[in-house]
């Protein structure tokens, strides 16, 4: 039998299984946005929200630094592919509802595909504001 060269036991279903596998561990802490791939904590604070996310790939980037006193929310895309305009605008809106207004943070980081999808985000959000 051939050494494995991945624990991955299928790409299509790698972010959902990295997803479960996180709130199994931490119950009380996270929740997961209703049909998205966006990771919340489960008692966010009254303060501005801070969001980020990429590819999915190499846990535990972005899922994996939600909690308190660092991210609020995370925005998983799958295998290095950078995560959905809707799912980053259903992220940012779940994040402003659960602060009351407070404010959300998206942090983007210099990666072509999120910068690119952050660019369409950026205006929806200004037009889900107004």
């Amino acid at each position: 039998m051939p050494k494995p060269k991945k624990i991955i036991n299928d790409p299509k279903d790698a972010v959902e299984e990295f997803i479960a596998g996180l709130l199994f561990q931490f119950p009380n802490r996270l929740k997961k946005l209703a049909n998205h791939h966006v990771v919340l904590t489960s008692n966010p604070p009254k303060t501005v929200q801070l969001l980020s996310g990429g590819g999915s790939g190499h846990e535990p980037s972005h899922a994996g630094w939600v909690g308190p006193g660092m991210l609020s929310g995370a925005v998983l895309g799958g295998i290095f592919a950078s995560p959905s305009v809707h799912a980053v605008l259903a992220a940012i809106r779940a994040a402003a509802k659960s602060n009351g207004n407070a404010g959300v943070l998206l942090v983007v980081k210099n990666y072509t595909g999120d910068r690119l999808s952050e660019l369409r985000v950026r205006w929806k959000s200004i037009a889900f504001c107004m």
